[in-house]
């Protein structure tokens, strides 16, 4: 996820603790997702929806977060 960000990813979970725990949240939801996909765990296509609207909620939030920290972006 934003691989042009990994180094500033890295420095924002170490120092925003609201940014790290946001991005492990979406890490354990992709997890979950991915099990409940390969019926590693029990689930109905609603939930699996419900789960991937979170990350793409979590994923745009992050993306802010990553655009105010970063000293390169334009300010368009």
């Amino acid at each position: 996820m934003f691989p042009e960000y990994r180094n500033l990813i890295t420095q924002l979970k170490s120092e925003n603790a609201h940014f790290s725990a946001l991005f492990q949240r979406h890490n354990d939801l992709d997890q979950e997702i991915k099990n409940m996909e390969d019926g590693i765990v029990p689930s109905s296509g609603n939930n699996i929806e419900v789960l991937k609207k979170e990350k793409l909620h979590l994923k745009d939030k992050l993306y802010g977060l990553l655009r105010a920290a970063d000293p390169n972006a334009s300010q368009a």
